[in-house]
């Protein structure tokens, strides 16, 4: 079930103050809707929840993004046993690109991080060749989008749908990688405290604007229901026996 909460929204609290003759004890006690547990162990004094960080944000979305990788590689494993399927999950996929990560998140990335290190005159290889893999993206999704519609059955236009999956996987497997392990990580060094923490807004009221209260979790809703359809949603089968 979604929640009926964005996941930066503080959680309101009751809290009792319980005064001793000594005079300086007190206890709070907090009741999250929907929790058991009363207050997470990462709550503050006060029983809110920390906000969600940019990078934490950028990278839930980069395990979308994986998600709809897995897509596209059981895609190619149908191609290659010549099955038969609806086509019609491949193009849902693309749209998840299309509009989630291309033209949100790698949009957030364009506009609110590459600026920042290049105005440090930080990681400036990497940021140009970062955007320039954004732009590459676009047009495989694109390409793959025109593609799609043909490949339910098997046959020979297959072939070009295949080609333009792996140039997609190939690029954005290390892509997201070099993303969450060297640029994310040092975000905090090139902005300041307040400009974090608006940056933190900022992508919260544009998956608002663009998907909806609860956008991230609709987003990974329809990863899962196309995992069903292909297959593998079930995490267990990709267990080794």
């Amino acid at each position: 079930m979604k929640s009926s909460f964005s996941r930066r929204r503080v959680i309101r609290v009751t809290t009792a103050l319980l005064a001793t003759q000594a005079g300086a004890a007190s206890v709070s006690s907090a009741l999250a809707q929907g929790s058991q547990s009363g207050v997470d162990k990462d709550a503050d004094q006060n029983g809110n929840m920390p906000d969600v960080t940019p990078p934490e944000d950028l990278m839930r979305e980069h395990g979308v993004l994986n998600r709809v990788l897995l897509i596209y590689e059981a895609t190619m494993r149908k191609f290659a046993d010549s099955e038969r399927f609806d086509a019609s999950v491949i193009t849902q996929a693309a749209e998840i690109v299309r509009d989630f990560i291309e033209d949100y998140h790698e949009r957030n990335e364009e506009q609110q991080i590459f600026p920042r290190f290049r105005k440090a005159g930080q990681l400036l290889n990497l940021v140009d060749v970062l955007y320039q893999q954004h732009q590459a993206g676009r047009r495989l999704t694109e390409n793959i989008l025109k593609l799609a519609p043909q490949s339910g059955a098997p046959g020979d236009a297959r072939q070009p749908l295949i080609d333009t999956m792996r140039l997609f996987i190939a690029m954005y497997r290390p892509h997201e990688a070099r993303e969450d392990t060297v640029l994310f990580p040092k975000l905090r060094s090139v902005v300041s405290a307040n400009e974090f923490d608006a940056m933190a807004d900022d992508f919260e009221q544009d998956e608002h604007r663009k998907f909806g209260e609860d956008g991230f979790e609709t987003m990974v809703d329809r990863v899962a229901g196309l995992e069903r359809a292909f297959g593998i949603y079930e995490l267990a089968k990709f267990t080794p026996r």
